[in-house]
């Protein structure tokens, strides 16, 4: 699968209007896996002087809070993508002027962050509804210092898996688009200009004691941005045929209903930049300065 190809079955229509009307809240699964790339950070040495929450609203508000108090005398920035998301995000996360413990601490900037400007950039169940992955990943990678490391998850292919196969055996057009690898993800990090990077993945098996309430999760997670997905409104009999097939193929021996859920979870430093030597090469004064710092720590 090349580059170009990447995601092959996206709408950014779909995608943008998404964007702008998902509910403005972080979702108990997003939670759940930005705690589990909390776990990871014990692993990692450098602290941040500056770091990125790159979709705070939608990826862990909760998790936000926890990185806050982390890092509570490093600079933040927090990036959202549509007015409403950052407007959600300051009165979130924002704290009144008259708060004494605000007086002493860093405030957080409600912006994308400027080109390398900062240590981490966290950005949790967000790639994957990236229409376009590789400038999305190349806008970290410029936000990113040298030797700045990014933590990541998205959702990978495995991802409501047993959904897509009762669309295809009731001859539904596709329950939503495919989603991109591990292994791509880390061929992209590399094509991108980060280093190092390190890849895993998990399956969470998700529980509902009904099928309205695995859709209605399933609908607070995201939609269906497959350009070939049926183009009109659904009625109830396809709805009450889409519950009964839920129950019919999903149900266990406790009774519940059971979606598989992928989850990737990504890391990887900015390296210092590589310059192509020549006959005549012309160096500018910020990688010069990047190449002289001399050999990096390792995250």
């Amino acid at each position: 699968m090349t580059t170009t190809q990447r995601p092959p079955t996206l709408d950014p229509l779909a995608v943008s209007r998404w964007q702008r009307t998902a509910p403005l809240a972080s979702p108990w699964l997003h939670e759940e896996v930005a705690n589990r790339m909390l776990d990871r950070l014990q692993w990692i040495k450098l602290k941040p002087q500056a770091w990125a929450h790159w979709g705070a609203v939608r990826g862990g508000l909760q998790a936000h809070a926890k990185l806050a108090t982390m890092y509570q005398n490093s600079a933040c920035f927090v990036a959202e993508s549509h007015t409403g998301r950052a407007q959600a995000a300051i009165k979130h996360i924002a704290k009144p002027w008259w708060n004494p413990k605000q007086w002493r601490a860093v405030p957080t900037r409600f912006e994308t962050p400027p080109p390398a400007s900062v240590d981490m950039l966290w950005a949790n169940m967000a790639l994957h509804e990236s229409a376009d992955p590789q400038a999305l990943l190349a806008e970290w990678h410029q936000a990113l210092k040298v030797d700045g490391f990014l933590m990541f998850s998205c959702l990978g292919p495995d991802t409501a898996r047993e959904l897509r196969d009762i669309y295809a055996q009731l001859g539904w057009p596709p329950a939503g688009h495919e989603l991109t690898d591990m292994h791509d993800w880390g061929d992209m990090l590399v094509q991108t200009g980060f280093a190092e990077p390190v890849m895993d993945m998990e399956r969470i098996t998700l529980t509902y004691e009904t099928p309205a309430r695995l859709l209605h999760e399933l609908a607070e997670l995201g939609r269906n941005f497959h350009p070939a997905r049926f183009p009109a409104l659904r009625g109830r009999q396809w709805k009450a045929r889409l519950e009964q097939a839920l129950v019919e193929h999903l149900t266990g021996q406790d009774g519940r209903l059971s979606l598989t859920f992928e989850v990737i979870y990504g890391h990887a430093l900015k390296a210092p930049p590589k310059i192509r030597i020549s006959a005549l090469s012309a160096v500018s004064v910020a990688d010069m300065r990047s190449m002289l710092q001399g050999q990096r720590p390792h995250a």
